[in-house]
């Protein structure tokens, strides 16, 4: 079982230690270029840190990487338990997935990153995104997801939809532009909203779908 990493082949407990590793030095490389940028501006850090934990890319890859590093690392308790729970792993594994798509569709077009914002890019938006979709495939259970585990999936890109929109209201900056009501309006944003949420919702059954699919065929190789 993933909640007891001695089991873990040395192979595959490198492999996670290697992806955590990699995930907390995307934010740490991000975070220094928010506050190196903040500092040339001669602008607030806490202002920085709080832009920096207003982006979904954000809190997703800082979600996976404790994820990552309960597995690799953590010693048994309730929060090593909740971050290896199936559900709580596909759940980070939807969202990881939908940042990735989200920004190859709608965001990469905008901007051409280079040097170490190129690097915090690509770990953040690609290589993190990857990763974390072959730790859920080799290392997590299959055959416990349920239709029911959508509503609190969907809960957290809802609040964090509604925590954006009420913080854009009050300091007039959107942290993305397809849900800038200053440039688009509310309802536009409300539609695009409800096509990303669309969307993570197809996501979400898909993989739920692909988990009893291969619970179904590991159960079948145990007899």
């Amino acid at each position: 079982m993933l909640s007891d990493a001695p089991h873990l082949s040395p192979r595959m407990l490198l492999f996670i230690k290697v992806a955590a590793g990699l995930g907390w030095l995307a934010l740490v490389i991000q975070l220094y270029l928010i506050f190196a940028s903040r500092l040339a501006n001669d602008a607030s850090l806490l202002g920085g840190l709080l832009n920096f934990f207003s982006y979904f890319t954000i809190l997703t890859n800082t979600l996976v990487a404790t994820a990552l590093t309960h597995a690799a690392f953590g010693r048994e308790g309730t929060m090593r338990r909740f971050f290896l729970a199936p559900w709580v792993v596909s759940g980070i594994t939807v969202s990881i997935i939908m940042v990735a798509l989200t920004y190859s569709l709608l965001l990469r077009h905008l901007w051409d990153p280079q040097g170490l914002q190129w690097l915090a890019d690509g770990l953040l938006h690609d290589v993190m995104p990857l990763l974390f979709v072959v730790y859920w495939w080799l290392c997590v259970p299959k055959g416990t997801l349920r239709v029911g585990h959508l509503l609190p999936w969907a809960l957290y890109p809802l609040v964090y939809f509604a925590y954006a929109l009420m913080r854009g209201h009050w300091i007039g900056v959107y942290p993305y532009p397809f849900i800038d009501v200053g440039t688009l309006g509310y309802g536009r944003v409300m539609v695009n909203a409800l096509v990303i949420l669309l969307v993570f919702l197809l996501l979400a059954l898909m993989l739920i779908a692909v988990d009893r699919w291969q619970g179904r065929r590991l159960a079948v190789r145990a007899l």
